[in-house]
């Protein structure tokens, strides 16, 4: 099997990396590649997401072809695809960080900043929170509700759909922290730097 990290030059994803290979298994092939064609004959694809929706955005964009074969990956093949951080907000039909900014438009909704009501919460959310797991997931098999995730994020992703919600946390309000829509999975907090349990959601991911 082939997972591929998609790499666009979004910041240090070698913590992503590190993570994979801890899980992969002999027979699990994990590539780090824009490569177009490596992309589509994937198995699987990762697309992780530091800096700003518009950043990673742009980043994707200053590939040739590669938001086409990542829509032909996800929306025809109907791979499985997780989005890592930013890489889940972008999902999103548009973001408001930095400029107003088209996403991927996989599942409908904004990306907005978090509600701070009025500097109460610092921004951005960073450290180990809860999550409540809000259905059955598949990546979130032999995982506890109530476990604590890694995140760092001043922007949330706001579904129209609310059934999309695997998974919130309390930091402010209800803000989401997993989504997914058929083959298409998302995750707010960071996995590779959750500990044993995000080592865990990445094993659920690859036996997908």
């Amino acid at each position: 099997m082939n997972v591929t990290i998609v790499d666009y030059n979004s910041g240090n994803i070698s913590s992503v990396i590190n993570s994979f290979k801890e899980v992969a298994k002999d027979e699990v092939n994990i590539e780090v590649t824009c490569d177009l064609e490596t992309i589509k004959n994937s198995d699987k694809v990762v697309l992780p997401g530091q800096g700003s929706f518009k950043s990673c955005i742009d980043g994707l964009k200053s590939i040739n072809g590669l938001i086409d074969t990542l829509n032909e990956f996800a929306l025809e093949c109907k791979k499985p695809l997780l989005g890592i951080c930013v890489g889940l907000q972008m999902f999103a039909d548009v973001g408001y960080e930095e400029a107003e900014t088209k996403g991927l438009g996989w599942i409908s909704g904004k990306v907005s900043k978090i509600n701070n009501k009025g500097g109460k919460f610092k921004l951005p959310h960073i450290g180990w929170n809860e999550i409540n797991i809000m259905k059955d997931s598949k990546i979130f098999k032999g995982i506890e509700n109530k476990s604590h995730m890694y995140f760092v994020h001043s922007y949330e992703f706001v579904p129209k759909d609310k059934y999309v919600i695997s998974a919130t946390t309390d930091y402010s309000s209800n803000v989401v922290c997993a989504a997914e829509k058929e083959n298409i999975f998302g995750t707010q907090f960071h996995p590779e730097k959750s500990d044993k349990t995000g080592l865990k959601i990445i094993e659920n991911f690859i036996n997908l």
